[in-house]
């Protein structure tokens, strides 16, 4: 990410439209910590992988970026310095909503009721109009006009309470119903939502119907902020390649199955070494799984889908010189090469972490047009 470039654009459009003087570019850097990972695991600090425990220092030489997760306060400062624009590098989805309620209310750092509200308020209209009707599972069929949906606003309140709602004439639809999806996305432990600003306790929000396309959230309640940041880190993990084909009436499962094996059998006569080999029966069970239970045998296609993943990707491609001669060497019925052979693509993989936020400082800069 390259905040400093970005807000150069910024200006060079501002410049374009003869603004020059009168647009300020706040600047939030300081999230990126590549140079300094190996500093960091030789002063103790291991970095390790949020999900295994394992520390940082089993893939340090592959990794390839790393950066802090800043929260609102960067942004709150480059507001108070007069910015009307501010790029950020790394930083939370809710720290873009919260930011501009703190600049505008004067929340103490230690309001956390107030600043868990502003920070709900941002979870709730992070993923846009996933508040506001789209991938609503409520009535969905009639949810009016996607096809130009609005986008969720809020109105915020001093008192921490605010108000959901988006542009009259949109389409879309705003309830306590659809709300409800979106609070629970992505939300871990409802009752310590963390970021870097507080921790937010989903169990006290209140939301009443304010009207049409109106949504009203009150009570909210928060904790302190710990004393670490998350770190985004990506590593170089070898390479995968995904190939498919599609088999057709009658028996397309069997047959999908049959090919699975058949190709299975001829990568281990091959002697190829794969960390996994990934199957999946698009139209079948690739959603669900064993869950999905037998599938009934009139289907009238299925997709047979193959990955497999190696730190050799001598292996990996040979494996896509395989796909196609299954076509005349397999089960009958079958379509869907058109694609060609599947392309060999380097890995890269996320590794969570978290650090101490003592020994991480945002940087604000301010850039006038």
């Amino acid at each position: 990410m390259n905040p400093r470039g970005c807000s150069e654009a910024v200006l060079g459009v501002a410049r374009n439209l003869g603004l020059a003087g009168k647009v300020s570019v706040g600047i939030v850097h300081g999230d990126d910590i590549m140079e300094r990972l190996e500093q960091f695991v030789a002063d103790g600090i291991e970095l390790r992988n949020m999900d295994t425990g394992e520390s940082l220092t089993t893939v340090l030489d592959r990794v390839q970026s790393a950066n802090v997760y800043f929260g609102a306060w960067p942004i709150v400062e480059a507001l108070s310095r007069g910015a009307r624009i501010v790029v950020t590098g790394r930083c939370t989805d809710t720290g873009l909503t919260l930011a501009p309620m703190l600049h505008e209310f004067g929340w103490a750092r230690d309001d956390w009721d107030r600043v868990a509200a502003g920070t709900i308020a941002g979870h709730t209209i992070e993923c846009g109009a996933q508040a506001s009707g789209g991938n609503c599972m409520v009535d969905w069929e009639t949810i009016p006009d996607l096809a130009n949906v609005g986008y969720p606003i809020v109105e915020a309140s001093s008192d921490g309470s605010f108000v959901i709602t988006k542009h009259p004439g949109t389409g879309g639809r705003i309830t306590p119903a659809v709300i409800k999806e979106q609070l629970v996305y992505e939300m871990g432990d409802p009752q310590a939502y963390i970021t870097p600003d507080c921790v937010a306790d989903f169990t006290s929000i209140q939301l009443a119907d304010d009207g049409p396309d109106r949504v009203r959230m009150s009570g909210i309640r928060g904790n302190p902020e710990t004393e670490f940041y998350k770190v985004s880190i990506s590593y170089s993990a070898g390479y995968k390649a995904v190939g498919t084909l599609v088999y057709a009436w009658p028996d397309a499962f069997r047959k999908a199955e049959a090919a699975d094996r058949i190709l299975r059998e001829r990568l281990d006569r091959l002697g190829l070494h794969f960390d996994e080999v990934l199957t999946e029966f698009v139209g079948a069970n690739a959603c669900h799984g064993p869950l999905a239970g037998t599938p009934p045998g009139d289907l009238a296609e299925v997709e047979f889908r193959i990955g497999v993943r190696s730190e050799s990707k001598a292996d990996v491609e040979r494996f896509t010189k395989e796909l196609a001669p299954l076509v005349l060497t397999g089960p009958p019925n079958v379509t869907g090469f058109a694609g060609g052979r599947p392309r060999v693509q380097e890995i890269v993989a996320y590794w969570p972490a978290l650090i101490p936020k003592s020994v991480v400082e945002p940087v604000v800069e301010i850039a006038e047009a």
